[in-house]
C-alpha cells in the first residue's frame, strides 16, 4: 500500500488550495447541499477585548483559521442581545447585537470578511420563543388580559377555583412545569404564560399574523445584510393546538395531532419562509432543527418548497455499533431521497456530551435523560472512536457539520465548580443533570497561558467558564506542529474531501464485508471508507492506496475503532459487487 496523504502537518500549503477550490465553488448556488458547517458558540469561540467572553472581533480575528480548516460556512448560535437566561436562545431583540459580544455593524463587517474567505454566514432564528425581556412581552405583561399585546404569546387563566393550577399538564424539556403565574397591576395573582422550556422563554401564539409578519421580516433584515441562511432552533414547536389540552393518560398521538410538536400547521409558516429565502439573486437556506422518530414526518420538512436541510440526530446521538450505524444511514439516505434533500451529518453541538467523552463510555449512545455526573469514560478510546468517527461522517454524502472544538478532540469538560454552572437544565433538574456547559468551556488556542489564547496575554480576567490546566496539548498551537493529532486528521479529511469528485458527489453504496463489525462503502466508482467497528484488526484489501486513516496502520491492516479512506488502483479487482446503490441526485431536488 502507498501512503498518497503528504500535506504538511502545519498547513502552510493546505490553505491555498483550500482558498482556491473555495473560491471556486463560492457562487455554487448547490453549496449548501455538500457544505462543511462550522458551528459557533460566541460567548466560547475567542476572546479579542479581554473581558473573559468571546466576541465577534474575536471570531474575525480567527477567520484564516477556519478557512485554513477548510470549512464553507459559519453557523453561529444566537448572537443577539440577550439576558442570557439559556445561553442566548432566550432573544431580547433580534436587530440588536448582545454587547457582550460586539455591535450590529461589526456583525456586518464580519458576514463580509468571512465571504471575502470563500465562508458563507447562517445565523439563528428561536421561532418557538422569546426573551421575557423582549419589548413584546413587557407590553403584554403591562396590557390587560384578552389584548392584543397578550395575543401573541400563551396567556390563560389558571384552573381551580382560585386559578391557582396551570392551565395544563405539560412539562418542560428543561424540567418542570410550562407555565408561570403573572401578578397584575394590583399585587394579585393574574393569568398564566406558556414556556416550552425556561419561565424566561414564554412562548409565541403563531397564531397571531403579527407573531409571523415579524419574524419574517427578521429574516429578511439579516439576508439583506448578507446571512446566507438561517438555522430554526426547535422548529418541529411554535404550533400549539389551541384547546391546550392535557397529556396525561395520553398513549400516543396520531400523526399531525400533538399539543405542541410536529403539528400539520407548521409547514405552512415554513413554505411562507422558503418563499422568502427563495426571493434573492442568491437563494438564502433554511436549516431546521426537528427531533422526531418518525422518519416520514421528519422528511415532510424537506419538500422542495420548505426547509433545505435538517440536522439527524439518530446518528449524532446513537451507539458506537456497527448495526445500529448502518441502520442509521440506510434509514437516513432513504428519507431523504424522495424529497431529493441531502442529508446532514453531525457528531455533537453546543447542547451534546462531547465525542471524546461520550464515545469512551460503555454507553456510547446519548440521551439528555441519562445525562448525570460521574459517569466513568475511557479518554483514550473515546479519541481513538472519535477520529474514526470524523472520517466516518466526513466520508458520507451531503453536509457535515462540526462543532467549535470537536476538531481538537476536546472532552466534555464534567469538573466545572458548581458555581460557574449556568445552564438551566441543570437548575431546573434540581441539579442532577450536569447541563450542557460541559461542551461550551472556551477553546485553546495557544499551549501556555492563563487562558491558553482564548484572552490576549495580560487579560485580568478569566474565561466565563474555567478551562482544565492541561489544555495546553489540546491547543490549536500544539496541534497545528503534530501532524497525528486531530486537528491535523480534521485539515487533512476536509482538503479531500473539497479535493476528491467522489466525496462531492451523491453517490454512495455499501461494499459487502466477510468480518462482523466492519461497515464498507464506495463513494464513486474507486474511493471506498471502512470503519472497524469489531475487536479485531481487519485486513485490507492489498490493491489500494490509503488516502488517509484516523490511527495507524499495522501490517496493512485496520485496527480496531479505527478508519481509513483508500482509493482502489485501476484494474484492482472488487471483492464482491455493491449491496446497495443509493443515488440521491437521481430523485427530485429541493
Amino acid at each position: 500500500m502507498t501512503i498518497t496523504d503528504d500535506a504538511p502537518a502545519d498547513g502552510s500549503t493546505m490553505a491555498e488550495t483550500v482558498g482556491e477550490a473555495t473560491t471556486e465553488r463560492i457562487g455554487d448556488a448547490d453549496w449548501w447541499r455538500t457544505a462543511v458547517v462550522y458551528q459557533v458558540y460566541p460567548r466560547s469561540f475567542s476572546d479579542s477585548d479581554g473581558d473573559g467572553v468571546g466576541d465577534l472581533a474575536g471570531v474575525r480575528g480567527r477567520l484564516p483559521y477556519l478557512h485554513e480548516l477548510g470549512v464553507d460556512a459559519i453557523w453561529f448560535t444566537p448572537w443577539y442581545s440577550s439576558p442570557l437566561a439559556d445561553g442566548g436562545y432566550d432573544v431580547a431583540d433580534y436587530r440588536t447585537i448582545d454587547p457582550v459580544l460586539g455591535s450590529l455593524e461589526e456583525a456586518e463587517l464580519l458576514i463580509v470578511q468571512a465571504r471575502e474567505l470563500g465562508i458563507r454566514t447562517i445565523v439563528d432564528i428561536v421561532p418557538n420563543h422569546v426573551s421575557d425581556r423582549h419589548a413584546w412581552f413587557q407590553d403584554a405583561l403591562a396590557a390587560a388580559p384578552g389584548s392584543p399585546e397578550r395575543d401573541r404569546f400563551w396567556f390563560r387563566q389558571g384552573r381551580g377555583v382560585d386559578g391557582s393550577l396551570p392551565p395544563t399538564d405539560w412539562e418542560s424539556s428543561f424540567g418542570g412545569g410550562t407555565w408561570t403565574r403573572t401578578t397584575d397591576q394590583d399585587g394579585t395573582p393574574g393569568e398564566w404564560y406558556l414556556h416550552l422550556f425556561a419561565p424566561e422563554q414564554p412562548d409565541l401564539n403563531w397564531q397571531n399574523a403579527d407573531v409571523r409578519a415579524e419574524h419574517e421580516d427578521v429574516l429578511r433584515f439579516w439576508f439583506d445584510r448578507g446571512a446566507a441562511g438561517v438555522r430554526i432552533d426547535s422548529a418541529g414547536l411554535p404550533v400549539k393546538d389551541p384547546s391546550l389540552p392535557d397529556m396525561r393518560g395520553v398513549s400516543g398521538y396520531g400523526a399531525g395531532e400533538h399539543p405542541h410538536l410536529d403539528r400539520d400547521e407548521l409547514h405552512d409558516i415554513y413554505r411562507a419562509w422558503r418563499r422568502v429565502a427563495d426571493s434573492y439573486d442568491e437563494p438564502r437556506v433554511l436549516v431546521a432543527e426537528v427531533w422526531l422518530a418518525d422518519a416520514d414526518r421528519f422528511a415532510a420538512y424537506l419538500r422542495p418548497d420548505e426547509i433545505h436541510t435538517a440536522f439527524n440526530f439518530d446518528f449524532m446521538t446513537g451507539p458506537w455499533r456497527a448495526d445500529a450505524v448502518r441502520a442509521v444511514i440506510d434509514a437516513t439516505l432513504r428519507s431523504h431521497a424522495p424529497v431529493g434533500a441531502p442529508a446532514t451529518w453531525v457528531l455533537s453541538n453546543h447542547d451534546i456530551t462531547r465525542p471524546v467523552t461520550r464515545l469512551g463510555r460503555a454507553e456510547t449512545s446519548f440521551s439528555f435523560d441519562a445525562k448525570r455526573f460521574g459517569t466513568p469514560t475511557d479518554r483514550a478510546l473515546g479519541e481513538r472512536r472519535a477520529r474514526a468517527a470524523a472520517l466516518l461522517a466526513a466520508g458520507l454524502p451531503g453536509v457535515l457539520y462540526v462543532y467549535q472544538g470537536d476538531e481538537l478532540g476536546l472532552p466534555e469538560v464534567e469538573d466545572l465548580p458548581r458555581e460557574s454552572i449556568t445552564d438551566p437544565m441543570h437548575f431546573r433538574s434540581g441539579g442532577v443533570d450536569p447541563g450542557r456547559d460541559g461542551c461550551r468551556v472556551p477553546l485553546p488556542w495557544t499551549s501556555t497561558g492563563s487562558a491558553f489564547g482564548f484572552s490576549p496575554d495580560g487579560a485580568s480576567t478569566t474565561p466565563w467558564l474555567p478551562q482544565p490546566r492541561d489544555w495546553g496539548p489540546l491547543s490549536v498551537q500544539a496541534q497545528s506542529q503534530d501532524p497525528s493529532s486531530m486537528l491535523s486528521l480534521y485539515r487533512s479529511a476536509l482538503r479531500l474531501r473539497r479535493a476528491e469528485p467522489a466525496l462531492r458527489s451523491e453517490r454512495f453504496s455499501w461494499v459487502p464485508q466477510r468480518a462482523s463489525g466492519v461497515l464498507s462503502f464506495a463513494r464513486g466508482d474507486d474511493l471506498i471508507c471502512i470503519v472497524n467497528f469489531g475487536p479485531h484488526d481487519h485486513a485490507l484489501e492489498p490493491d489500494a492506496d490509503i488516502l488517509l486513516a484516523s490511527a495507524p496502520l499495522v501490517g496493512g491492516a485496520l485496527p480496531p475503532d479505527t478508519a481509513v479512506w483508500l482509493r482502489r488502483r485501476p484494474g484492482a479487482a472488487h471483492p464482491a459487487p455493491p449491496e446497495t446503490a443509493l443515488h440521491p441526485s437521481d430523485q427530485q431536488r429541493s
